[in-house]
């Protein structure tokens, strides 16, 4: 079995960590593997149910190097999708009747083709979702106007603030995100983001910065809500409580930090048959900044293509053998299924 002191460089290799999750579930907990837990709750394979968003990762390049981050994204990353990909993301789409395309990154907005692509994306009448890490707003002159140019499209904005006080964010993203954080969010609302009546959708998004999965996503959208709006007059329209998956940098803090053994208990043990039925996976199609397809974006940083079976790359895109494939599965999965569930877009039972 691999050391569990890992390197920083051998975590950075997909096979290596998917190595240490199953050799770890099942040589040194003996847990059972989650192919084994679904065939035990009747939902082996796991099947698609259609194509609903098309969740596509510009680049990884970031403004911000997040002690989270599963892309292990930050601003040394030079991995940036070429305007001829987002072409054929764009013939995808109009050959098929996706209604969601899901923007993300690093920070998406870095990609010099990001706006040209968010515009050709609301030409064809598509729901465009913009995974924002906020400071991006205000990290530059260049990007001050992208609360007006998201409104401009009718774009959702999807951002991710690990708590409502400088004390947490910070430890999680770096010092001073809290405060540019809350000045993007109040540009946002400035321009009708939050805002009743308006139909401009921003939404937030909680990461434990702990070995421990999130409390109740309605206590937590609660509190956020009371907090931010008295202390700082922001308003939001809905949280999303999202589990920390054993990927990339969030699995070296398990390793180095000693708790990968009880967090992997922890997501095993919680495991709910619910939330397996509702996974984002079953409806969504991830597609990397190369152009390769994936059945989440967690498959896509371990390197695990859609079946073999389906055609791979977004210049073969096939709606039908996409909408009947078998979602891949592996130890990771665990995070999606344990408790009330994890998606990107929150909980799922």
């Amino acid at each position: 079995m691999k050391s569990l002191h890992a390197t920083k460089h051998e975590l950075a290799n997909a096979s290596t960590q998917l190595d240490l999750l199953e050799e770890g579930v099942r040589d040194r907990l003996s847990l059972p593997l989650f192919q084994q837990k679904m065939q035990q709750a009747d939902l082996y394979p796991l099947l698609a149910t259609g194509v609903e968003i098309l969740q596509i990762n510009v680049g990884k390049m970031c403004n911000q190097v997040c002690k989270h981050c599963h892309v292990d994204a930050g601003p040394d990353r030079k991995e940036i999708m070429t305007r001829e990909t987002m072409e054929q993301c764009l013939a995808a789409l109009a050959a098929s009747d996706i209604p969601t395309v899901d923007l993300t990154g690093g920070a998406p907005e870095m990609n010099p083709h990001f706006r040209w692509f968010v515009e050709e994306c609301h030409k064809l009448g598509r729901h465009v979702i913009v995974r924002c890490n906020l400071t991006i707003i205000v990290a530059n002159p260049k990007y001050h106007d992208l609360p007006e140019f998201y409104r401009d499209h009718g774009v959702e904005v999807v951002s991710s603030l690990p708590f409502y006080n400088a004390d947490k964010t910070d430890r999680q993203r770096g010092t001073g995100v809290f405060k540019d954080s809350i000045r993007a969010l109040q540009m946002l609302n400035a321009v009708g983001y939050g805002q009743e009546g308006t139909g401009l959708k921003l939404n937030l998004v909680y990461n434990p910065a702990g070995a421990f999965m999130p409390g109740s996503q309605e206590g937590l959208k609660r509190q956020f809500k009371r907090v931010l709006k008295d202390e700082f007059g922001i308003e939001f329209n809905d949280l999303y409580a999202i589990t920390n998956m054993p990927v990339s940098r969030y699995l070296d803090y398990l390793f180095s930090s000693g708790n990968f053994d009880s967090y992997m208990e922890k997501l095993v043990n919680a495991f709910n048959p619910t939330a397996a039925r509702g996974v984002m996976c079953r409806n969504t199609i991830s597609v990397s900044w190369d152009g390769y397809l994936f059945d989440c974006d967690f498959n896509q940083m371990l390197d695990l293509p859609v079946e073999s079976r389906v055609p791979q790359h977004i210049s073969l895109f096939n709606a039908e053998a996409l909408n009947n494939r078998d979602i891949v599965l592996h130890q990771h999965c665990y995070g999606c299924t344990a408790g009330s569930g994890s998606s990107c877009g929150g909980t799922t039972a």
